[in-house]
């Protein structure tokens, strides 16, 4: 099982949003139950990302912390969200 965890600045309003459409997204190409997501803010990212395969974050940061980054801002504007979780899959390899 892979794990992902979804930062933005709060840890709320645009990592919520990512969430649902990486979950979506995920659904329709049968890959969801092999992934399990945590959610937080960039300021808790550093001790909450130990044992997750990857990041996804809607805003700046997240990047030095020796798991693979994925920039969610594509599930936010609506503009690139198959790429988005095209990335994700294959840096998954699921």
């Amino acid at each position: 099982m892979k794990k992902i965890i979804v930062a933005c600045g709060s840890g709320v309003a645009t990592s919520t949003v990512a969430l649902q459409k990486l979950k979506t997204g995920l659904e329709k190409r049968g890959k969801l139950d092999q992934v399990n997501f945590s959610q937080t803010s960039l300021s808790e990212l550093p001790s909450l990302v130990e044992g997750h395969d990857l990041i996804v974050t809607t805003a700046q940061g997240g990047t030095d912390l020796g798991v693979p980054v994925v920039s969610g801002l594509g599930l936010i504007t609506g503009i690139g969200v198959d790429k988005v979780i095209d990335e994700v899959v294959s840096i998954l390899n699921i």
